[in-house]
């Protein structure tokens, strides 16, 4: 354990890097895939299952949790970590991209946002020192600036605007954060799909200085060939000696491609999501258990994964109890998931480390160009 926040990277293979953020709540060990645990839960997962299967660290979210049960009284009940039963780290993010995507009603200034709860209507305001006042008294280890999220479709122009704003912004996030020895703050990279303001918006960041660096502004609809298009450059902008954190991604075959050009950290809500609408995600590709050929199925998901769903429990049930409106479904689906995206960071790590990456993600890609299992 350490008293403060820091990053050694301990190996590295192309760009792909692995090692470890050492944080006083425990290590996060690199590259990270963080659940996300938008209302204090991981939903459908009890805080010690989430542990096991191999996650270091969760994501909470400002937006959701400001508005309930409300910052004040999770600081009063003794904070986040307390509060939902999780010891180890929490990163939360700043609440700009919900309050852009969910809240239709919103006027947006240099001070900041007003926007309508999408619970109850009631108005709020978030700007980049209410932001950082929220997840100080949430307790989270690492916090997110705060920025704006321009809806897309948008001109050059427009996502230069908002770019700059948010750096304005992220300077900000900065005086307000203050100094909290053992936490830690992130920038948000943003710039679209344009080298020149992504580059810009680095050197913002950079000059302003942070513990750790995201890359903002993708996974949100344009396309996997576009993101890996900006994660080619983007991650090169960034400090080598500073965690970097891809936000809000995704599926398997994005998590692969992330890593490969430098990414550290990652989170999504899609293993939690996907398991409890009848999705599972196995190395052979993608699964609906909904469908009628797995009815009478005796084998498991996945003969080679190690999750309770996988080693107590056939196809032919997974489909009934879904069928059925079961609760066990969502909770048996969503612990394979989350397992076996946290089996892929490990196979990631280890394989960096090793030396071996390439052949690593050729064998990820053959399994999964060889689709499900054949029905019996």
């Amino acid at each position: 354990m350490t008293d403060r926040f820091s990053f050694q990277v301990s190996a590295t293979d192309g760009r792909a890097r692995t090692g470890v953020i050492s944080t006083p709540r425990g290590d996060i060990r690199t590259p990270a895939f963080m659940p996300v645990g938008t209302a204090a839960t991981v939903k459908a997962m009890m805080p010690e299952s989430v542990r096991a299967t191999g996650a270091d660290i969760l994501l909470g979210n400002t937006y959701h949790l400001m508005l309930r049960p409300g910052a004040e009284r999770v600081e009063r009940l003794g904070g986040l970590h307390r509060f939902m039963n999780w010891e180890r780290p929490i990163l939360t993010d700043s609440g700009g991209f919900q309050v852009m995507s969910l809240s239709s009603l919103r006027k947006l200034t240099e001070e900041g946002v007003t926007f309508s709860s999408h619970v109850d209507g009631s108005k709020h305001f978030l700007s980049p020192e209410t932001s950082m006042q929220i997840q100080r008294q949430l307790g989270s280890d690492i916090v997110m600036c705060f920025d704006e999220c321009p809806a897309l479709p948008a001109t050059e122009a427009e996502v230069a605007q908002s770019m700059r704003m948010s750096m304005r912004w992220a300077q900000r996030s900065r005086d307000a954060f203050g100094d909290r020895p053992g936490h830690a703050l992130f920038g948000i990279m943003q710039g679209g799909v344009t080298p020149e303001l992504r580059e810009e918006s680095a050197e913002a960041l950079k000059a302003i200085g942070f513990e750790g660096y995201a890359i903002g502004g993708l996974a949100v609809g344009e396309g996997q060939e576009a993101m890996f298009g900006v994660l080619d450059y983007a991650p090169g902008y960034l400090p080598e000696d500073k965690p970097r954190y891809l936000m809000g991604v995704g599926k398997p075959d994005d998590i692969v491609g992330a890593v490969v050009r430098g990414v550290d950290m990652m989170d999504c809500v899609l293993p939690s999501r996907s398991g409890r609408t009848g999705q599972a995600w196995t190395r052979r590709g993608q699964v609906n258990i909904k469908n009628a050929r797995h009815a009478d199925d005796p084998r498991p998901l996945d003969e080679h994964c190690t999750c309770p769903a996988c080693t107590g429990y056939s196809r032919a049930y997974l489909h009934h109890v879904f069928r059925a409106g079961e609760m066990i479904s969502g909770m048996l689906l969503t612990w394979h998931n989350l397992h076996y995206f946290q089996e892929l960071m490990a196979g990631l790590r280890a394989a960096i480390a090793e030396g071996h990456l390439d052949a690593f993600v050729a064998e990820f890609e053959a399994m999964r160009a060889q689709g499900d299992i054949e029905p019996l």
